[in-house]
């Protein structure tokens, strides 16, 4: 009997994969719930599994295209499950090779000082890179003089130098994934489609370095994660966003849609691709939830076991170049989203401070946006508030406000 294996509907919109690679060969036995391959969705990239126990049959090639539904590959449940084949042990054969030992016979008339350069004979041979086998001497019992370097430094030729590794002019050409494609296509159109513009600010990290130093071991015993700085950017953008709803929304036809909820996408670099999980309701979590939500997304993304539904939805993207070196950038927006910031490493600094210089560690942010939607006053204002978040942590316990003015009720 023999089980057909469809191709799975990876979510809504999308019509056809491409088959990425085989992990099973065809023929190979195959046990239920094996994995047997990898498709690439434009969205995402999955995992085929056999349905039952039995030999692999492939019906598609690597890199073809495969509408949803399609038969890619069958398993004869009828075949028997090859015998394991018990480990030999195998004889470590040694085998003693005969050493050769080259004996010099020495002539009676050497002495301890042949071939031997004297002190000053020394250091110019090393300075001209000259072997005692280049130079012919004629100081007593043999010894290389001075005289003898400066001769034969004025013999030696010069020689060219040949590059000893193969210089290689190949080219390696490969079909790009419907993922790469895809996410080629958003790229270009967002340039074409919307009215994008960059805003760029600075924030002082002393503040966040600080807590994060004092509280790490703690925070982590406490939790089981990490305390890294892509939760307190996190928290800070959520408060920002609803200070500034533009910022959080969208453009759908003629309207604009409004959300109260903020979806906050991370973008995470992948064998595959860029990708972008999505944290939902990122208003409601704290910090350690926002980095247990993020640890557990990206490490999915790196292992292609991310689904669509946990990349679709977000409402604004945070991208960090930074752990790549960048130091400043202008990040292309996400659609249908209508703004994303980016983060940049950590450069230590002269600033003016109380009007003094001090050295503090700084970094820049960029928040680029849709001027269709969003105006200069709000995405300066978005980027200022979690300028300001970061600076004060306090702040992200108290909306961005003052904390001291909501003590006071003024």
């Amino acid at each position: 009997m023999a089980v057909e294996i469809k191709v799975p509907s990876p979510g809504e919109s999308i019509s056809e994969v491409q088959i990425a690679r085989w992990i099973k060969n065809d023929g190979d036995y195959v046990e239920k719930d094996e994995e047997i391959a990898e498709i690439d969705s434009d969205k995402a990239t999955l995992t085929l599994v056999a349905e039952a126990d039995g030999v692999l049959k492939t019906m598609a090639k690597e890199g073809e295209t495969i509408a949803v539904g399609s038969v890619v590959a069958s398993i004869d449940t009828s075949a028997k499950a090859p015998a394991k084949k018990e480990a030999k042990k195998a004889e470590a054969v040694v085998a003693a090779a005969p050493v050769a030992a080259a004996v010099a016979t020495s002539s009676s008339k050497e002495t301890y000082a042949s071939g031997h350069p004297s002190v000053a004979a020394k250091k110019l041979m090393e300075e001209n890179n000259i072997a005692p086998a280049q130079v012919a001497s004629s100081g007593k019992d043999g010894r290389i003089t001075k005289g003898d370097v400066v001769n034969a430094i004025k013999n030696v030729t010069p020689r060219l130098v040949v590059p000893t590794h193969e210089i290689s002019r190949d080219q390696k050409r490969e079909k790009m994934t419907m993922l790469r494609k895809k996410v080629s296509e958003r790229l270009v159109s967002v340039k074409r489609n919307t009215a994008m513009l960059t805003t760029f600010n600075e924030v002082d990290m002393s503040a966040v370095m600080n807590l994060r130093k004092q509280y790490k071991d703690a925070f982590k015993e406490k939790h089981g994660i990490g305390l890294g700085f892509m939760s307190f950017f996190t928290k800070a953008v959520t408060e920002a966003l609803q200070a500034f709803p533009a910022v959080n929304a969208q453009i759908d036809g003629d309207e604009i849609v409004y959300h109260n909820y903020c979806d906050v996408g991370i973008a995470v670099s992948a064998p595959k691709g860029l990708m972008v999980p999505v944290i939902r309701n990122a208003e409601a979590l704290t910090l350690a939830q926002i980095e247990a939500t993020i640890a557990g997304l990206a490490s999915k993304a790196r292992e292609g076991k991310i689904t669509v539904d946990e990349m679709n939805g977000g409402t604004f993207t945070i991208t960090n170049g930074g752990v790549f070196g960048s130091m400043m950038s202008t990040p292309i927006i996400n659609p249908p989203q209508s703004a994303i910031l980016g983060m940049h490493n950590i450069v230590e600094r002269a600033v003016v401070v109380n009007g003094k210089i001090e050295v503090r560690p700084m970094m820049y942010l960029a928040l680029s946006y849709d001027h269709r939607i969003i105006d200069g006053r709000e995405s300066v204002g978005f980027l200022v508030k979690v300028k300001q978040m970061i600076e004060d942590p306090v702040k992200l316990m108290t909306g961005g406000s003052d904390p001291m003015k909501i003590l006071l009720g003024v």
